[in-house]
């Protein structure tokens, strides 16, 4: 994850769609070699989808029981292909399936409003 100031992703003008990643790891987090390389690959990921035109940000989640739900934010579907078509993210999806997931679901959506608050 990413050492930015903690911040929602600032809403962007409509239409744009959200890719909405919830999982359950199959090691939580918090016990002993938990890792095995999930940190690093996350990083990687974080890279790679921060390069593809039409990427507009991400956001990240885990509760302590381990319910893990990343949205990313995409300006079209285009760039969602690009970013689900990455051999690196195939990849890591492959070990995720094989290695670090008990269950994950995948949401695709077109936000048509977007708006926010923010104090001061």
């Amino acid at each position: 994850m990413s050492d930015q100031p903690l911040a929602p992703v600032p809403p962007f003008e409509p239409p744009y769609y959200t890719v909405v990643f919830t999982s359950v790891r199959t090691v939580p987090d918090d016990e002993e070699g938990g890792d095995d390389g999930y940190d690093a690959t996350s990083t990687r990921m974080d890279e790679i989808v921060a390069s593809v035109p039409g990427f507009l940000g991400m956001e990240s989640a885990r509760t302590p029981g381990g319910l893990g739900i990343t949205v990313g934010y995409f300006r079209d579907e285009d760039a969602i292909k690009e970013w689900r078509g990455d051999a690196e993210h195939r990849a890591a999806q492959k070990r995720g399936r094989g290695e670090w997931y008990e269950k994950y679901s995948v949401h695709v959506a077109k936000v048509e409003r977007s708006y926010g608050f923010e104090r001061g």
